[in-house]
């Protein structure tokens, strides 16, 4: 029996590429990969819907659910996650030296509805007590002039938000334009490492992270993969396929990163790392599937009804089919 040819749109990772190798096969599916970087990809998918299956990014994806866009349905991969302390971005020398002087501040953002900055905002708003709506908010590319939002937004009453098409968060910061950059891809003048002119407002942002996942239980999912509806209502079994696909490419990942007698990732002291993030995280410290992160995606789900990228809010299991919501025990 011939197999269904997928195309998949996914930027590089370690825990996916032994499926874009073709080392590990989704049962009953031909799938052609095509690697490319983040910010083509979402732009090709939620624009064009280029290819069959895609990454993309959780915040635009919940926003097209919570506006009645069903023309997507999602499986509870999630090939990216990261703290977003670090995403926090000053100018070196400036007035901003705590959060705390972000309240009534100018902020720049890339897009309202960019996942980081939404885990962003939440963590202004509910860890530091800043109202967001007290910020004037500037939106802009980060490295470019030109970027816009591309989901429809619904922002709630006093947010006042200002597209600068003409201007880039780097240059307006550098410039004293805006007082604080949020966004996931640094400013090109933020040279790690060195001497800056723009830093991160959180010097040790580790630190803060480790103490903020003890207190909340929060690990942030940046990224989901999503299907053309269509495709997955042809074929309802490629979801659970997928997912388990998914899966063992990572376990091949993570096996990999465990190996001690000969490190596979050119990074000094790469295993005592994995150690301590499993000692933080426990063993299941990189969960796919919806009921392991059911209290990161609440959170999430919460700060965005709030901040206006979803127009209702939705709960985790709005965001997946029953196929794929469990998984079955032996």
């Amino acid at each position: 029996m011939s197999k269904l040819p997928l195309s998949l749109g996914i930027s590089y990772y370690d825990h996916v590429s032994d499926l874009i190798g073709g080392r590990v096969c989704p049962e009953g599916i031909e799938l052609r990969c095509l690697v490319l970087p983040l910010e083509e990809i979402f732009f090709r998918f939620v624009l064009h819907r280029e290819w069959d299956v895609s990454e993309m990014s959780l915040g635009k994806y919940s926003s097209l659910v919570s506006h009645g866009d069903n023309s997507l349905v999602a499986i509870p991969v999630f090939p990216s996650r990261i703290f977003r302390h670090s995403s926090i971005y000053v100018r070196a020398g400036g007035a901003i030296k705590e959060p705390r002087d972000l309240a009534n501040a100018r902020i720049g953002i890339p897009e309202w509805a960019q996942t980081a900055t939404i885990y962003c905002r939440g963590l202004l708003q509910h860890q530091y007590g800043i109202d967001l709506s007290g910020i004037r908010w500037f939106q802009a590319g980060v490295n470019e002039a030109g970027r816009a939002e591309k989901v429809n937004l619904s922002l709630p009453p006093g947010i006042r938000l200002t597209p600068v098409p003409d201007g880039t968060l780097n240059d307006m910061l550098l410039a004293g334009a805006i007082d604080a950059a949020i966004t996931a891809h640094p400013p090109h003048a933020f040279l790690p490492g060195g001497h800056s002119p723009i830093e991160r407002l959180f010097a040790d942002s580790i630190a803060l992270e480790s103490a903020y996942y003890r207190e909340t239980g929060i690990f942030p999912i940046m990224h989901v993969i999503a299907i053309r509806r269509a495709v997955f209502e042809t074929h309802p079994w490629i979801a659970g396929n997928l997912l388990t696909a998914f899966e063992e490419a990572k376990r091949r990942s993570l096996e990999r990163a465990l190996e001690i007698t000969a490190p596979r990732f050119p990074i000094p002291w790469a295993y005592e790392a994995v150690s301590r993030a499993r000692a933080l995280f426990g063993e299941n410290y990189w969960p796919y599937g919806l009921d392991p992160n059911r209290k990161t995606l609440d959170a999430f789900l919460q700060f965005a009804f709030e901040q206006g990228v979803c127009r209702k809010r939705l709960t985790p299991d709005d965001l997946f089919p029953p196929q794929v919501a469990h998984t079955y025990k032996i």
